[in-house]
């Protein structure tokens, strides 16, 4: 058997859109010989869709684009994710079902069990689960279709299991000889190789093939990276989708079986940036974008990835150099806007600065110097560049890591504005990483931007580790507090100092306020900051005393 699958990008909410690409994709993979095709979970709509499932009209939208696409669909049958309405006159509630298209008409033949609830995913608040769903016969083949969620309960892989039912051995227990799953599973470091181990398992246990067909692109802060996979009943690859690309393929299950080959993780995470940034401009409507250059590694590093997502000729980068720049981060600033091709400006800051100090000084009473200047510099360059994009419809990206977002080591309406925010989930150790990566043959990003000790430069002589623990440290307390919701006492039992964690914690919490009015950031890793970590600002629990 043939398995057509179509690894498409796909945006929310354009029915027509994604209608014309998903026919285009099918009928390449049928005059390939595909006996099956499959499409991503909630293919027609896009993923996620999020409240637009509270939308009548969204729902008959794609109701009217599903039947439009069937009437096209021949005798090779699609098998895709879509919306199922099966009671309600609002049209609530809903079904997370996957549809088979054959010979102009359409039915449902699984509905998803498994609903999740955590990190990114609030499944729950539209859809109900699914009951057992029925093995579908094409061909000699009895096919049991799974929807992503339903696939990640296996009790082989997982050592704490989050749902009751195992939908695929609920199938497995009525014969099938084919499994596949409908997947729009997002990015994060790491993640396709446990798809594969995951996969691989279910396919050695249940002594099957198991087919994933992926979804790839970026809608909002979510990346999705392909990597589409047919595994053999040894647990080898028959077949691997495009990493960060469209691809659309056909696989044949009695191919021979291979061992897949993974890129670094420093190549996956610039290609998600890549990705995600590239897809955020476009489904936004917007073509270029600005940046502030400071010739540090956290500009570097987003300028690099804007010209490669955007073309260089699509990007802008400032430098706004003030009395504490150094001259060496002017020239790093300049140096990389030359080796990348982008458009250059140099707006120095210092007579702005200066008025806005004469203009303040009744109000301060005599006070001079502190904070209240440095963050004063950092919001005339935030005002400089949110000017300019009004003025040129370039959309803002902001520079900020997640090491410094974490710790409020940024300024509100500063630093901090734009509409993305690249790196915002890179913590500043994989920074250096990619940066490195990004320079692998040859020098892109300075060296001294690489090997300079990091400075905010508003003060003299000023650098990060003046307020801030060396990088390797913090960011081994954020993965323990923000990512594994880590206590301080169990820091300390890993070594980590008692005292420094008790600092930075108190600083991650301090600072949610500010990241509530951050822009949204592309995610990368298990638990970002957004919709994926969701902490109350008004409260009260200290963990230094807990």
């Amino acid at each position: 058997m043939k398995i057509g699958i179509l690894q498409v990008n796909l945006t929310v909410g354009d029915f027509v859109g994604n209608s014309v690409k998903i026919l285009k994709s099918y009928e390449k993979v049928v005059r390939e010989g595909a006996d099956l095709v499959l499409a991503p979970e909630l293919g027609l709509c896009g993923y996620p869709p999020r409240d637009l499932l509270n939308r009548a009209d969204f729902l008959e939208a794609h109701d009217r684009a599903l039947k439009g696409l069937a009437a096209k669909i021949g005798s090779v049958p699609l098998l895709m994710g879509g919306i199922e309405k099966f009671r309600g006159k609002d049209g609530r509630p809903l079904h997370n079902a996957a549809f088979l298209l054959q010979q102009k008409k359409l039915r449902v033949v699984a509905r998803k069990a498994l609903l999740p609830t955590y990190d990114v995913f609030d499944e729950d608040r539209y859809f109900e689960p699914g009951g057992d769903s029925e093995a579908i016969r094409i061909g000699k083949t009895r096919v049991g279709v799974t929807i992503c969620e339903d696939i990640w309960n296996d009790e082989d892989v997982w050592p704490v299991r989050r749902y009751r039912r195992d939908p695929v051995r609920e199938l497995t227990k009525k014969g099938i000889n084919l499994l596949v799953n409908l997947s729009a599973s997002p990015w994060s470091i790491d993640k396709e190789k446990t798809r594969y181990r995951l996969l691989r398992e279910v396919a050695i246990r249940s002594k099957m093939p198991v087919v994933q067909v992926n979804a790839v692109g970026g809608n909002d802060e979510l990346v999705f990276d392909g990597q589409s996979l047919a595994v053999g009943k040894k647990g080898g690859l028959l077949g691997q989708g495009a990493s960060f690309g469209e691809q659309s393929w056909v696989v044949d299950l009695a191919g021979g079986e291979s061992q897949p080959d993974w890129a670094s993780r420093e190549e996956s995470v610039f290609r998600a940036l890549v990705l995600g940034t590239r897809d955020y401009l476009k489904k936004c409507g917007f073509g270029e974008v600005v940046l502030g250059l400071s010739g540090g590694i956290d500009s570097a590093l987003t300028a690099v990835v804007a010209a490669e997502a955007l073309g260089p000729d699509k990007v802008l980068g400032v430098a706004m150099p003030s009395r504490f720049s150094s001259e060496g981060s002017v020239k790093d600033a300049e140096a990389l806007a030359k080796r990348l091709k982008i458009r250059y400006l140099k707006l120095p800051i210092e007579e702005s600065f200066q008025a806005m100090l004469a203009s303040i000084a009744p109000a301060r009473g005599g006070k001079k110097g502190g904070l209240t200047e440095e963050n004063l510099q950092s919001r005339l360059r935030g005002v400089i560049l949110m000017a300019i994009s009004n003025d040129t419809g370039r959309l803002l990206l902001t520079t900020g890591n997640k090491s410094e977002l974490a710790v409020g080591y940024c300024t509100l309406y500063g630093d901090m504005c734009g509409a993305l925010a690249v790196i915002a989930d890179v913590p500043k150790t994989m920074v250096y990483r990619v940066a490195r990566w990004v320079n692998r043959e040859r020098e892109i990003i300075p060296k001294s931007s690489i090997e300079k000790a990091p400075s905010a430069e508003l003060r003299p002589n000023q650098t990060d580790q003046d307020s801030l623990p060396p990088y390797e440290e913090l960011d081994r307390i954020l993965e323990s507090y923000v990512v594994n919701d880590g206590s301080i006492r169990a820091m300390a039992k890993k070594g980590i100092s008692k005292k420094t964690a008790q600092e930075i914690v108190r600083k991650i919490d301090l600072s949610e306020y500010k990241r509530r009015q951050a822009a949204p950031g592309i995610k990368i890793t298990t638990k970002a900051f957004g919709v994926g970590r969701r902490m109350p600002i008004a409260q009260r629990f200290d963990p230094r005393t807990a």
